[in-house]
């Protein structure tokens, strides 16, 4: 008897007007599949870019596929999660079964990322005890996003860190310039801003401006190969009751 196919893969990025987002969400899934070949994945966006959700989804049915993990390309579980992403999946073909997987964090693996992203920006082992590390993210009018990120920062400076703070670019306060200021006074001998984004564009532009007074300033995660490795744990995670639901 033959295994059923695995489900399609489709990793749904918000979009951006800057030509650096799609490029980065491009550069990930293509990390993706080079971690995991014969999976097939698929790249939608919300907004901005193209293929759009409904477009691809649409492509999908007519090719006769069945079964598709639709995969947020977020962080949080803020409104674009909860509520965006699910209108869209509602108004798939109705061939697909589609199961929505989990947002990327929070996740082990992101702060594996994160401190990538901080060694390549510069700092080492030993700079670990006198830096100050400001955990930048989007930002969101969602609590529960937020207390994500706060949650995130209070783990992360149990790792050595001089002092880990949250900040946000937009919606919620402190922004990134005062978190670097706050560090600055707590006797931090040097302050390093980690951008939590995936990818460039308006806001992640507002976290390195707010950036200027700190000493080092990570990239954003992009296509980390920790990042590509929650995309696939987040499908594996989705993709088993797909499975047992179809047999195997």
């Amino acid at each position: 008897m033959s295994r059923p196919e695995r489900p399609v893969l489709v990793v749904i990025a918000h979009g951006s007007r800057d030509p650096r987002h799609a490029a980065t969400v491009h550069a990930l899934v293509r990390r993706v599949r080079a971690q995991r070949p014969g999976l097939r994945v698929e790249t939608a966006f919300l907004d901005f870019n193209l293929p759009s959700v409904q477009g691809v989804l649409s492509s999908l049915a007519a090719e006769g596929i069945r079964d598709v993990v639709a995969l947020p390309l977020l962080l949080t579980r803020a409104f674009h999660a909860k509520s965006d992403i699910p209108a869209v999946l509602r108004q798939a073909p109705s061939r697909l079964r589609i199961r929505q997987a989990e947002v990327l964090g929070p996740s082990p693996l992101l702060t594996a990322a994160l401190e990538r992203r901080l060694h390549e920006a510069g700092l080492t082992p030993a700079d670990r005890s006198r830096t100050g590390v400001v955990l930048a993210s989007a930002g969101s009018t969602d609590p529960e996003a937020i207390a994500v990120i706060a949650e995130i920062a209070r783990e992360w400076r149990h790792t050595g860190w001089c002092a880990v703070r949250p900040a946000f670019a937009s919606a919620s306060l402190p922004r990134t310039e005062d978190a670097v200021r706050e560090l600055r006074a707590l006797g931090c001998e040097r302050v390093a801003v980690a951008p939590y984004v995936l990818a460039p564009g308006f806001l992640p532009d507002r976290i390195a401006r707010g950036a200027a007074g700190a000493d080092v300033l990570a990239d954003v995660l992009g296509p980390a190969p920790e990042v590509a490795r929650v995309l696939l744990e987040r499908y594996d995670e989705a993709r088993v009751p797909t499975l047992a639901a179809i047999g195997a």
